[in-house]
């Protein structure tokens, strides 16, 4: 028995020395250690000795069996010093090759305006308000003194999911939310997507996205927008910027007005883009309609306010002379990259 225990030792030796790969370093071990490997096998007939030679020869294949496993290691572990080096050696990488320089991406135009103009604000003592894109009627238009039958909802009009929730046309919205849970002063504002019935075409979309700007307070004057506004242009276009009011009319402000910035083209001096009256239509703003104050629970004879809505999309169009609202939704990133 030990003669042919030896005889196994030093056939594994041999094939184990030999043993070029893995897959015949498991060869052997199935051989010699597998179920019905040839040691195995000598395991099995222990139970045909006597009593007295059982123990010394277990002891015996026990110590075969462990000097084989050993030698399974010690090659396994060759072998794979073997394949760390070749695959060292093959993927070898030249550092002084030159390489192609990395491509780093850019922030949208819109992200790029919307941030500028959040730390602005924030920068004044304004805190930043969120809303939901999913709104009621009565956020949207009742509570804004736009009731059911008012006319400026046919062009405001939005996607319904019902009869009372909607997809919200514009950030004011959180307006109301904000002066319903804060007492006055109140300064906030508030950005995201908004949504109209709009046809897609070179200055229009479905979708864009607004900043809405709100300062509720005692003694608060129409003055104090004027200079909230000639301010706010001057950080958008630039210190020689100047700002043209003209009357409007929202439901929600009283007065209202319409804000016009010298076009960034010409200067002021008149060209096509302006249509040659050296301004461009910047935003909508104006004095909070007293009824919107008494739906929030704010005293109108104590206090006033004014707002200020601007479309990301048009500061973006004009601020980098983009000719198409399309070009910023269409996800070209050669268009993109243009912006830093």
């Amino acid at each position: 028995m030990q003669e042919k225990i030896d005889n196994i030792i030093e056939r594994v030796k041999t094939e184990i020395l030999n043993a070029s790969n893995k897959q015949e370093l498991i060869q052997i071990n199935a051989k010699y250690l597998g179920k019905s490997g040839e040691l195995s096998l000598l395991m099995r007939g222990l139970k045909d000795l006597s009593p007295a030679e059982k123990p010394k020869m277990g002891a015996i294949l026990n110590q075969a069996r462990d000097q084989v496993l050993a030698l399974v290691r010690q090659k396994e572990e060759v072998l794979n010093d073997q394949e760390l080096a070749q695959r060292i050696n093959n993927e070898h990488v030249d550092i002084t090759m030159p390489v192609k320089p990395l491509q780093v991406g850019t922030l949208h135009p819109i992200e790029i305006i919307q941030r500028d103009l959040i730390e602005y604000f924030v920068s004044q003592g304004f805190s930043v308000m969120d809303g939901r894109e999913v709104e009621t009627d009565y956020y949207c238009f009742e509570a804004l003194n736009v009731p059911k039958d008012h006319p400026a909802r046919d062009a405001q009009d939005t996607f319904y999911f019902d009869a009372e929730k909607l997809l919200r046309v514009h950030t004011s919205a959180t307006q109301i939310k904000t002066m319903e849970s804060r007492t006055p002063p109140i300064k906030m504002i508030s950005t995201g997507r908004v949504y109209r019935v709009d046809e897609v075409d070179a200055t229009h979309s479905p979708m864009f996205n607004q900043f809405e700007i709100l300062v509720v307070d005692e003694n608060v004057t129409m003055s104090d927008l004027k200079g909230m506004l000639e301010n706010l242009a001057k950080h958008l276009f630039g210190e020689k910027t100047q700002i043209r009011l003209r009357p409007s009319y929202f439901p929600f402000t009283e007065p209202s007005i319409e804000v016009d910035a010298t076009c960034t083209h010409c200067g002021g001096k008149g060209c096509p883009v302006c249509k040659q009256t050296g301004f461009i239509e910047l935003l909508g703003a104006g004095m909070v309609h007293p009824n919107v104050l008494k739906n929030c629970k704010i005293d109108p004879n104590k206090y006033m306010g004014f707002a200020a809505g601007l479309g990301l999309d048009r500061i973006a169009m004009i601020k980098y002379g983009i000719n198409d609202i399309r070009d910023l939704y269409d996800g070209d990133v050669n268009f993109l990259k243009q912006f830093r």
